[in-house]
């Protein structure tokens, strides 16, 4: 079922990630003193790639048969089995949707940046870019591709216009993030020359039993850990805080919204695709892993005294429920898992452009005991900042509760202890958001001189609007997401039942 008829003859996929493409050359071409110009190409491509995954997100039809959609299939390097593919299905759908809201509001977040302000437009889209390219790609060897693309420009994003130890945190963020680059190639490589088919089109490497058990629950580490450095997976978690606090807003937006969920949709498109067998024989200590991450990340959440950093440390306890989701693997703990990036990608990006752009921007501060009584300064920030929490709490009517609803349902099925101890993070979330609402918008005003900090500006008001009706829209109408993902996940929930079925003989 769709809602309106797209022309097959288009491109559509191809369009997407080249609208970002396009103006960091045009970008490139002007002057640095035309900030101008600048901003307003960034911000307009921005938004034209927003439009055109809506078109996309309104014009798949979910309960067709065909499982990917608007395949586009070129050859590239067809003797070593590469070639340009792309498609979408249920699970790619959403995150093409978060992408596009998350560079669209980040945009209009950066329309501040005066620093070398050319540089910093190009490298922005650019990883925006090949955030759109990896969640199109079909091909292994182009996924990769464009994963690096996305990867490689939050070092100098960071080091260049970030803050707070920036250095330590962009090359902190570049070391793990190789590290975890150099498994996945190791995985890539014995994919390739393990299947006597020689292609890296994973289609046809999820629908072949071409490797055997064996193969898979040792070549599946690799592939699954190299994807979840991103993600923040326990113990591989140290570098996303860091390079939360230290990056701009907008970046950190980027970073936390839609990079991690890279990681995440690696692990399940690449790793537990294709290696069904090995997934499933490493579910346990992969469930355990996430439920350090849930309860551990929350846990340090609660004891910051910096507002930032208190972000960076929920973003760990967030991912490591969507981990646990994808850990279920059942259909609906996975159904949740994917619905949860969308969610936490949304809600942390509203968090980061509150605490990044609209507080610290303008006080200068982080710390809680130096914040306080800023609702009567600016309420919007309050009240957007308010509707975030209130889907990270998972309270009924947002998005995260139908996330969190899911996976805790599924790996109640799956390990019901397991299920039950990640629910220790439930009240912690809860403890460490109202906390912060507290300290940072009620109470006292600490600081006579924030009686007269500067007014948000339009393109904030915007960006604020626009990711808090999303999150309300989402939790009043889940099924808008939820639906295309179910159907794209059973699949992969159904082969990993069977792997289950086969070891137990």
């Amino acid at each position: 079922m769709n809602l309106i008829d797209l022309p097959t003859t288009i491109p559509w996929l191809s369009l997407i990630w080249l609208s970002l493409l396009v103006p960091t050359m045009i970008i490139a071409l002007l002057k640095p003193a035309q900030k101008r110009e600048i901003r307003i190409v960034g911000a307009t491509f921005a938004f034209i790639s927003l439009v055109l995954t809506l078109l996309v997100y309104a014009a798949y039809d979910y309960r067709s048969p065909q499982t990917f959609q608007f395949v586009e299939e070129l050859p590239w390097l067809p003797t070593l089995g590469i070639n340009y593919i792309l498609g979408v299905d249920g699970i790619s759908l959403p995150m093409l949707l978060l992408n596009g809201i998350v560079i669209f509001t980040g945009a209009l977040i950066s329309w501040n940046i005066e620093e070398r302000a050319r540089e910093y437009w190009v490298l922005l889209l650019l990883l925006a870019a090949g955030v759109y390219g990896v969640f199109v790609s079909l091909d292994m060897f182009l996924l990769f591709v464009f994963y690096e693309l996305a990867v490689l420009p939050m070092y100098l994003l960071i080091g260049i216009w970030g803050s707070t130890r920036k250095e330590y945190g962009a090359m902190k963020l570049t070391l793990y993030l190789m590290g975890g680059s150099a498994f996945i190639i190791l995985g890539m490589v014995a994919i390739y020359f393990g299947s006597t088919l020689r292609t890296f089109d994973m289609r046809l490497l999820a629908q072949s039993a071409l490797f055997t058990r064996e193969v898979q629950i040792f070549f599946f580490v690799p592939v699954f850990l190299g994807f979840a450095v991103l993600a923040g997976m326990f113990p591989f978690h140290t570098w996303s805080p860091t390079g939360h606090v230290a990056a701009p807003t907008a970046v950190s937006m980027l970073h936390a919204g839609v990079l991690m969920k890279l990681g995440a949709y690696g692990c399940l498109r690449v790793a537990m695709w294709i290696f069904p067998e090995g997934a499933n024989y490493w579910l346990l200590p992969i469930a355990v892993a996430t439920l350090i991450n849930a309860v551990y990340g929350a846990s340090i959440a609660m004891t910051q005294r910096d507002f930032k950093f208190m972000i960076g440390y929920s973003s760990v306890s967030h991912m490591g429920l969507t981990l646990m989701g994808l850990a279920a693997a059942n259909t609906i703990g996975m159904t949740g898992a994917v619905l949860q990036m969308f969610a936490h990608g949304v809600m942390t990006a509203l968090f980061f452009a509150v605490v990044g752009r609209m507080v610290y921007d303008r006080t200068h501060t982080r710390q809680f005991p130096e914040l306080g009584g800023l609702f009567a300064v600016m309420p919007f920030a309050a009240i957007i900042f308010i509707i975030a929490g209130l889907s990270s709490m998972g309270m009924p009517g947002f998005a995260g509760f139908w996330a969190e609803f899911n996976i805790f349902m599924g790996m109640w099925q799956r390990y019901p202890l397991i299920a039950v101890l990640a629910g220790i993070s439930i009240p912690i979330t809860a403890g460490y958001i109202l906390i912060a609402v507290y300290r940072v918008f009620f109470g006292e005003l600490r600081n006579p001189e924030f009686r007269s900090l500067p007014a948000l500006t339009r393109p904030e008001y915007a960006a604020g609007i626009v990711l808090a009706v999303v999150l309300i829209i989402s939790g009043i109408y889940p099924a808008y997401l939820t639906e295309p993902i179910e159907a794209s996940v059973r699949p992969i929930a159904e082969a990993l039942a069977r792997a289950g079925a086969l070891g137990m003989r």
